[in-house]
């Protein structure tokens, strides 16, 4: 693909299984710098990963032979399972995901947005916030099939 050129960034949000508070401050860390890893080595670019105990919010920038489907399959699979080996603890990601598309101009903005998780969930939780991006970003879902 020498004659393509993208920027294609997108802001992904997705949970811990059941919502559980998985991510403990003991290998949040670690954690997010693996997952920055693994864009990595599917050739993109993680611009900011940061969450809370229950949830993970990532900005990255993927090659444009890589899906976000694909990408977010192998991050979350890889992830679990280096969670489970590295720290002997049970962990699961849900099953779906949220991805909305950024523009180059609006990333400093969604760059805040996501390095200030702790503030942002003093005052509402995960569910509020994920119904809220997808409804910003017109985003149709049924909300029978938000949660798993």
């Amino acid at each position: 693909m020498s004659h393509t050129h993208t920027n294609l960034l997108s802001h992904v949000v997705f949970s811990t299984q059941g919502h559980l508070p998985l991510i403990s401050c003991d290998i949040k860390s670690e954690l997010f710098a693996y997952m920055g890893g693994l864009v990595k080595e599917l050739k993109g670019k993680p611009i900011i990963i940061n969450g809370m105990s229950d949830h993970v919010h990532m900005l990255i920038l993927l090659p444009p032979n890589v899906s976000v489907s694909d990408a977010m399959r192998f991050v979350k699979a890889n992830s679990s399972r280096w969670v489970k080996e590295r720290f002997g603890k049970k962990f699961a990601w849900q099953k779906g995901f949220g991805a909305f598309s950024v523009s180059r101009s609006s990333v400093d903005l969604v760059t805040r947005y996501i390095k200030d998780q702790e503030l942002h969930h003093k005052g509402f939780d995960f569910m509020t916030e994920f119904v809220s991006l997808l409804d910003k970003n017109e985003v149709d879902y049924d909300e029978r099939y938000l949660w798993d």
